[in-house]
């Protein structure tokens, strides 16, 4: 079932409250159109991940209130669009993990019997646990310098410093 997109009232239209245009809620929205923009993002993404790209959308919308979801004239439309870009974010960021995970090799070396171990194991226990958060966080995750450093409430340069430590920490063992 679908709605026309919701427009200006046309009291809003003649110029009352300017600045504000939309007059739904982001709860509105959500509980009108949730399970329409599930739909249409299970042809865009994964019907595993569709449900979070909604979710996701909805909540950088709840971060960002006063943007441009506050000016929307179409709140329909307006939301196709925010999962469509929600959903091509997705894309890269499932894209970079892929060629992460690809490039990541498994070392091994002998040990002192002559028996092989898997060194990335090692390397990555002997790292210090903000070493461990950090790297994970970017890598993983696809996050920002500043959105690890949020995260764990630290500095962004102490980001930077433990993600270059554990760098080199790795590359060291892995060489």
């Amino acid at each position: 079932m679908t709605e026309p997109g919701d427009t200006l009232s046309p009291a809003r239209a003649s110029g009352g409250n300017v600045g504000v245009v939309n007059e739904v809620s982001l709860e509105d929205a959500y509980s009108r159109y949730a399970d329409e923009l599930v739909r249409y993002a299970t042809v865009l993404v994964s019907p595993s991940a569709a449900a979070d790209v909604v979710a996701d959308t909805f909540a950088d919308l709840l971060r960002h209130a006063d943007g441009p979801w506050s000016r929307a004239r179409d709140v329909r439309g307006f939301l196709f669009g925010a999962v469509a870009n929600r959903a091509r974010m997705h894309h890269r960021q499932t894209n970079r993990r892929r060629q992460r995970e690809r490039h990541l090799v498994v070392a091994q070396r002998p040990d002192q019997n002559g028996v092989m171990v898997e060194s990335r194991d090692e390397a990555l226990e002997a790292l210090s646990v903000q070493q461990r958060a950090v790297t994970y966080l970017t890598y993983w995750h696809d996050w920002s310098v500043s959105q690890v450093a949020e995260a764990l409430g630290v500095g962004e340069g102490t980001v930077r410093r433990q993600l270059a430590r554990a760098r080199a920490r790795l590359r060291g063992a892995l060489s």
